[in-house]
């Protein structure tokens, strides 16, 4: 068995695809001025909304619908109590962290009437999309070919938003929202809408990614089986600076370490050291942006002398 190959290649853009949508969604509440760490809680609802949707309608589009849906209306808690309550937004995430996770611990029971996890081998999963003529191209379409539709979403979504960032008077309205809301107020904008809407869109790429990992990854619930990816994506969105491509390229960075960690299992590695990668990594990564932010707020201050 190779490390490196066309495989691993394949599983790490799968495995990318829940971080990197979190974080497209935490990049967007971070350029409206909110720094939100409930990331984590959003996309683990967006995980049990997903089969719950799938299990009564027996719909894939229905249950992905039904997911963001879900996850909208926990982003709006968030937006109403950091918002219209002024509370502090670290111990807001961190509340809608645990309430997620309770939450989906009692619904999984009271729903499903089952403990841990929940399988149901007549359930479909999302579909797998063969790429015409991409398919067909050695190695690289096995790479590029045969994943599901919120795959190829995900990295569209990236590209869009870097586009609406960058070349739409909209986005621009949205970072001088964030990076001065009493200028941005002077100007007519409407800070506290622009600050919603940025929350509730996070809030439909979080149940995004919930839908996933639950269908499209593993086709299953189980209780807390984000496992961290909401705040890997928090890393990810801080070290890609809450610029879209930078974000894409940083969560292809804990992809690979994801995916790398599941290749190194074949080669009788313990399962221990294996599923430490992508946090050590997330460890390492917040250790640089320490420097980086120490010698950002030491040119600050050069440049304010």
């Amino acid at each position: 068995m190779e490390l490196f190959d066309g495989a691993l290649v394949s599983s790490t853009i799968r495995m990318v695809t829940p971080i990197l949508l979190a974080a497209l969604g935490g990049a967007l509440c971070a350029r409206v001025g909110i720094f939100n760490v409930g990331l984590e809680g959003l996309v683990l609802v967006g995980a049990f909304s997903a089969i719950v949707g799938n299990h009564f309608t027996g719909s894939l589009p229905l249950a992905v619908l039904f997911a963001a849906a879900v996850t909208v209306l926990f982003s709006l808690l968030f937006a109403y109590m950091t918002i219209g309550l002024k509370a502090n937004e670290i111990i807001v995430g961190v509340a809608i962290n645990f309430l997620a996770l309770g939450l989906t611990t009692f619904a999984l029971r009271a729903v499903f009437g089952v403990k841990g996890a929940f399988y149901d081998k007549d359930m479909a999963g999302l579909p797998q999309w063969q790429i015409p003529l991409v398919t067909d191209i050695p190695v690289l379409g096995d790479i590029l070919s045969g994943h599901s539709p919120l795959v190829y979403a995900a990295f569209l979504a990236a590209v869009l938003l870097h586009l609406f960032f960058a070349h739409t008077v909209t986005g621009f309205r949205v970072l001088a929202a964030g990076m001065n809301p009493v200028a941005a107020r002077s100007l007519g904008l409407k800070v506290t809408r622009l600050q919603v809407l940025a929350i509730a869109l996070c809030g439909v790429l979080c149940g995004m990614a919930g839908a996933q990992l639950s269908l499209g990854q593993v086709t299953m619930f189980t209780e807390g089986m984000t496992a961290g990816r909401g705040f890997i994506a928090l890393v990810a969105m801080m070290l890609g600076q809450s610029h879209p491509l930078g974000i894409l390229a940083s969560s292809l960075l804990f992809g690979l370490m994801d995916a790398l960690s599941i290749r190194l299992q074949g080669f009788s590695l313990p399962t221990q050291f294996t599923a430490m990668l992508p946090y050590v990594l997330t460890i390492a990564a917040m250790f640089f942006l320490k420097d980086r932010g120490a010698a950002a707020s030491s040119a600050s201050q050069q440049s304010a002398r």
